[in-house]
């Protein structure tokens, strides 16, 4: 039903509803984690959606071993986020060209002509090595024989079960959710059994195609990968399998354009080591307010073989990244606790000082394992987090605010529920505490009301979390 008067030809009254003052702010995100990095499968620059460990290795597949020169990175740096509490995240897998399906051929007994259909995995990747499969010839008790085919692939397991290669080969084709198949060429012959073997090994023992991953990424498939976040609502960044010195100019050029566009991020990005002079290096080059520079490395148990691995910063920089998802944009992590198993190094007070005086966030034994000071790698005004994260919340409720005013009257009434809403917004933040005060005004001169233009004028006072405690003792 319309809310705007329609053209008066019939006696009667008519009503126009003005609805600008019920405008408000609706909810903004806070904590979503973007995720970029290497994996065994899924598809390649593509956002998946997901919101727990289980779902990364669904999406994902299983890490590599960590003994591998070019380490599968997605899987690990989410199992990272999600054990510092993170829930939403945003997982993006690149590669350094385009990953390999895992492929083998099963065969018919026929000597002749021996192949018979090739299986391929459903998606790219080493994954595709770790589907199994087997081929069992089964004598029925009235004579004859049947044929089973199973494949297996972590908790999955397909078994198909036939006369002939073309009875299973059609099962296969309508049913499996792990491989496809090509057309059979002896659909009425035998199958030659097979031992549990990997997928891209052939039934007659040689070697299949092997799945790829193309791990050995560089910084163009990093920007790729970024460039796919650009749109999503991403208010973490982290980056598996890089660090600040190897990605650190794609993110902060990420960062500046996700910026422009009314994307505002953070990422949180780990020293190139964890060596003292290393980090202070690190620290050197990098001066930007969105870039949280992390140190030192840390030690876990690896979700491979669950031995005890000690992995570089960046897998601390997730945990990080996924502490602070979980807390409201004026909660400092400033002595928050880490959970963490242990640190790879232990820092000194007078290193400490210096790589905190440098814009590092430390990470020190004290009473476990807490975080020193929630800092950002800029000496400036957003040195704290903390008020990296209200601004930014500011400027996300300002626009949400103000975008449904776009294309309404150009008035004194309309600016005036326009400050309205925006008053309510900021009101908000002031009772949550994210301001100890702000000045609003919504303005227009007649210069700007003819080109359309709405003057917002805002100061605000963030509030600072306590970093220090200055305590003076008088003694009598």
């Amino acid at each position: 039903m319309s809310e705007s008067i329609s053209e008066m030809i019939l006696p009667g009254t008519y009503i126009e509803v003005r609805a600008e003052g019920l405008i408000g702010v609706g909810g903004i995100a806070t904590g979503n984690i973007g995720i970029v990095g290497t994996a065994a499968k899924g598809k390649k620059n593509t956002v998946y959606a997901i919101g727990n460990y289980a779902e990364a290795l669904d999406f994902f597949g299983e890490p590599d071993d960590w003994a591998t020169e070019n380490k599968l990175t997605l899987v690990r740096t989410a199992q990272m986020a999600f054990q510092g509490g993170g829930k939403n995240v945003f997982a993006v897998r690149i590669a350094n060209g385009d990953p390999v399906k895992a492929a083998g051929i099963i065969h018919s007994v026929n000597a002749a002509t021996p192949a018979d259909f090739t299986m391929t995995a459903k998606e790219a990747g080493t994954y595709g090595n770790q589907i199994s499969y087997s081929v069992t010839e089964v004598t029925l008790k009235g004579g004859g024989k049947t044929y089973v085919l199973a494949l297996k692939y972590r908790n999955i397991k397909e078994v198909y079960e036939g006369l002939n290669i073309g009875e299973i080969h059609a099962q296969i084709k309508a049913e499996s959710m792990l491989v496809d198949v090509s057309d059979a060429v002896n659909a009425g012959d035998a199958l030659r059994p097979a031992t549990s073997r990997p997928l891209n090994k052939n039934a007659d023992g040689g070697d299949g195609t092997a799945g790829l991953d193309h791990a050995n990424v560089s910084g163009v498939d990093l920007e790729e990968g970024l460039a796919v976040l650009e749109n999503e609502p991403v208010n973490i960044l982290l980056v598996g399998g890089f660090d600040v010195k190897s990605g650190g100019d794609k993110v902060g050029a990420h960062l500046e354009r996700t910026e422009n566009v009314g994307k505002e991020r953070i990422a949180i990005l780990g020293a190139s080591a964890s060596t003292a002079s290393t980090v202070e290096t690190d620290a050197d080059a990098v001066n930007d307010d969105r870039i949280v520079l992390v140190a030192p490395g840390m030690k876990t148990d690896d979700p491979f073989n669950k031995k005890e691995v000690t992995y570089p910063p960046a897998y601390l920089a997730a945990i990080i990244g996924g502490k602070l998802s979980t807390l409201a944009p004026h909660i400092s992590m400033t002595n928050k606790d880490v959970s963490i198993k242990d640190l790879s190094e232990q820092y000194n007070e007078t290193v400490t000082k210096k790589l905190l005086n440098k814009g590092v966030l430390l990470v020190r034994t004290k009473f476990g394992r807490q975080i020193v000071r929630a800092i950002t790698s800029q000496d400036g005004p957003f040195k704290q987090i903390s008020i990296r994260r209200v601004v930014d919340y500011a400027k996300a409720g300002v626009r949400k605010g103000a975008d449904p005013y776009i294309g309404r009257l150009n008035n004194a009434r309309v600016r005036a529920a326009l400050k309205a809403t925006l008053d309510g917004f900021l009101s908000q933040m002031l009772m949550d505490e994210m301001l100890v005060g702000y000045e609003l005004d919504v303005t227009a001169t007649r210069s700007q009301e003819i080109n359309g233009i709405a003057a917002v004028t805002m100061t605000l006072k963030p509030t600072f979390s306590i970093d220090f405690i200055r305590v003076t003792m008088n003694l009598e």
